[in-house]
């Protein structure tokens, strides 16, 4: 299983718990990255998320943030076609960043893509074939069902 987190996916555990969404996405981020250290799970990683993560004021989050994502063992490069599909996510109202990890996890046909924006949730699913997008709770609720 080759899994791509966006960022906010990585920042979950360190958002506000008080809010139950919030609570199980992120307990559904911090179970797929131990799933990714030993299960056959695969955490993808991308020069663009360590330059989204550069840009964190916060240095002990950015600090816990990459200890949590140094579980990752794939690196995926960009590439002419990633950027040139980026642009045309871009065109359909997926913002920058947002558009280079699709793009990436498209291309390098990641089994999943996981976020925390309804919105681009929506726009993946609609705009891509070659990966499928979800929310990191709801999908990983799913992936256990699928083992029993």
């Amino acid at each position: 299983m080759r899994i791509y987190m966006d960022v906010c996916c990585l920042n979950r555990p360190f958002d506000d718990m008080t809010r139950d969404r919030i609570h199980l996405e992120a307990e559904a981020v911090l179970a797929i990255l131990a799933r990714c250290q030993g299960d056959g799970w695969n955490l993808l990683s991308s020069g663009v998320i360590d330059v989204e993560l550069a840009k964190l004021s916060d240095p002990d989050k950015l600090e816990k943030v990459r200890n949590l994502y140094s579980v990752a063992n794939e690196y995926l490069p960009l590439n002419a076609e990633t950027e040139r599909l980026a642009k045309v996510f871009q065109e359909y109202g997926v913002k920058p960043f947002d558009s280079l990890h699709l793009a990436l996890a498209t291309v390098h046909a990641a089994d999943i893509f996981l976020a925390t924006d309804d919105k681009l949730l929506r726009l993946a699913n609609s705009l891509t074939s070659g990966v499928r997008a979800a929310n990191p709770a709801a999908w990983f609720m799913e992936a256990l069902h699928n083992e029993y």
